[in-house]
């Protein structure tokens, strides 16, 4: 019989359903540290959050999953050379993100960021309008915003920056809409809904096309700090950056300072390089930018989906079959 360690425990609903399992599994579900020392010696599999110190301690251990999707708080360079399996949450939040993805385009396409502005300064203007200019200000960055007329999807290009799950379904919401899609993804290639990709070699092109460029990839060694002012600089003075992959992809200062020279149009970001944003952060006060404080994968569906893949991945290990969301542990994904 193989056994299951769980630290720390969880809830007993989540519990009986993988007891309920029809599976030859010992389940432990662990209350306390010293309690998941002393079960994880001759453990087989292993749900939850791994430290070093119940690494070393585990004797047998073939898989470890992860409650989460992103790993930068989860891997440790012993958990990276272990020779377990590694597997992650990812893969539930792809339309959720991508309903959020487009809530952010159609409100800077349309221009309801000034409308909304406007609205609370009782204005009434359409971008574009000499009295707009005239009657309104309400600080840098907005008067290139209503310079501009409103945008029709079907006629702008979709550039994603990371084509996993997420950035798939964002590509097919945009292809559903008439947009030209670009993509990069250095991992990736030949991806359904995208016109265009390529690897890190297509960014410049990409960047210099794209009405909207949307960074869906994960935070890895490899990303973090990775759109930086370069990259801004070569994104059009008309394109908007949206960011619902991992705040330290962006450094705020970069961006903060292509907002207030009208490097770019406009952002919006779920995720922030420092979260929560501090109250006296300039992003606040920028009309042009909106902000969301880390909700784009918040649904009902989640914890559903997240249960679903938990206990998928306990049968296939019982029954030896291929675990599903398989990690390479030194790529972070």
């Amino acid at each position: 019989m193989k056994k299951l360690v769980i630290h720390p425990a969880i809830d007993d609903k989540r519990l009986q359903s993988i007891l309920l399992l029809d599976c030859d599994l010992s389940v432990i579900n662990c209350k306390t540290f010293n309690q998941a020392m002393s079960e994880i010696t001759d453990a087989d599999c292993f749900y939850g959050k791994m430290e070093p110190a119940l690494l070393a301690a585990a004797q047998r251990l073939k898989w470890v999953q992860s409650p989460t999707a992103s790993l930068e708080h989860y891997l440790f360079p012993e958990l990276i050379e272990h020779p377990s399996t590694l597997t992650n949450m990812r893969g539930l939040f792809y339309d959720v993100i991508a309903d959020q993805v487009f809530a952010y385009i159609l409100m800077f396409a349309r221009r309801m960021h000034v409308y909304m502005a406007q609205q609370f300064n009782n204005v009434w203007a359409p971008v574009g309008g000499e009295e707009a200019r005239a009657d309104y200000a309400i600080g840098p960055g907005l008067e290139t915003s209503m310079d501009r007329e409103h945008q029709q999807l079907s006629e702008s290009i979709l550039g994603i920056f990371g084509l996993g799950s997420i950035g798939l379904e964002i590509a097919r919401y945009g292809h559903n809409l008439g947009m030209h899609v670009l993509g990069v993804d250095p991992y990736t290639e030949n991806s359904p809904n995208v016109d265009e990709s390529g690897g890190l070699d297509f960014l410049p092109e990409m960047l210099g096309r794209s009405d909207f460029v949307v960074i869906a990839a994960p935070h890895t060694p490899e990303t973090a700090g990775f759109f930086n002012s370069k990259l801004l600089h070569q994104m059009q003075d008309s394109a908007f950056l949206i960011n619902i992959g991992r705040g330290v992809i962006v450094p705020l200062d970069d961006l903060v300072q292509a907002l207030e020279n009208g490097v770019i149009a406009g952002a919006a970001l779920d995720v922030f390089e420092l979260e929560p944003l501090p109250k006296s952060h300039p992003l606040w006060n920028m009309p042009n930018v909106i902000i969301t404080p880390h909700i784009a994968a918040c649904t009902p569906k989640v914890p559903e989906r997240h249960l679903e893949v938990l206990l998928g991945n306990i049968r296939r290990y019982v029954n030896d079959e291929p675990l599903l969301n398989v990690v390479n542990k030194k790529l972070w994904f």
